[in-house]
């Protein structure tokens, strides 16, 4: 699977990818400001980490990170680094500033997950869990930041107490990227995958549909580092 499949970012254009090592790969955008990057451990087979962070300043402190577990579904990856892509274009071409001060509000976050029936238990020391129906997936957001240095929103699929994957947004965060990750998590479009794709423990929640012609390639299971490509921008 290429890197592409979840960064969706014009490379032959303004973006940079480097991959110095094996085990890693990184890709900035043209200001600097916006970086993305994926680390693996080759010799644990599904370990490592996928991270977004962005600086005010080219090579400053981060004002804001994401970090996905590697065994995050590349569909979800896929949906929230094309909206990053589409928020950088549109500070751009408006003169905004989205990226560091969104104004969407953080209901947007997790409104539509009533619409699917998500249970939802709030907590007197700011925080609030949303659980799917079936246990195997839920959001928890820390709506007052009293912890600045925990994640605002935490998001895993699976079990709670031993979950698949994990997303992690820090304080500060666009809250317009969490509704993206909602938003594709409680998508009902059918996916392909293949039984070695699917935990052993949560088979017998999988309801089969029909196969379409045509499949995104988003749609694919965990990532796994590509082959390094020709050095310079492409595609």
């Amino acid at each position: 699977m290429s890197l592409r499949t979840v960064w969706p970012f014009p490379f032959d254009e303004d973006w940079s990818l480097h991959q110095p090592q094996e085990e890693s790969a990184y890709a900035t955008s043209p200001c600097l400001r916006l970086w993305t990057r994926l680390t693996t451990e080759p010799a644990a087979l599904g370990k490592g980490t996928w991270a977004i962070g962005a600086n005010r300043a080219p090579f400053g402190q981060s004002a804001w990170k994401i970090t996905f577990d590697a065994t995050t579904p590349v569909g979800l990856l896929h949906d929230v680094h094309a909206e990053l892509l589409d928020l950088h274009r549109e500070d751009h071409s408006r003169n905004q500033d989205r990226l560091f001060d969104d104004p969407t509000p953080p209901h947007e976050g997790y409104a539509p997950l009533f619409a699917r029936c998500w249970s939802h238990d709030v907590k007197t020391d700011g925080a609030q869990t949303f659980l799917a129906p079936d246990g195997l997936a839920g959001i928890r957001h820390r709506y007052a930041a009293r912890y600045p240095d925990r994640s605002a929103w935490r998001a895993w699929g699976g079990y709670p107490n031993e979950p698949h994957w994990q997303a992690h947004f820090s304080f500060g965060t666009p809250t317009t990227l969490v509704a993206v990750l909602t938003a594709s998590l409680i998508s009902t479009e059918p996916l392909h995958r293949t039984v070695q794709d699917v935990p052993l423990h949560t088979r017998h929640h999988l309801y089969v549909a029909t196969a379409t012609t045509k499949q995104p390639p988003s749609h694919a299971p965990a990532a796994s580092l590509p082959v390094a490509p020709s050095s310079g921008r492409t595609r």
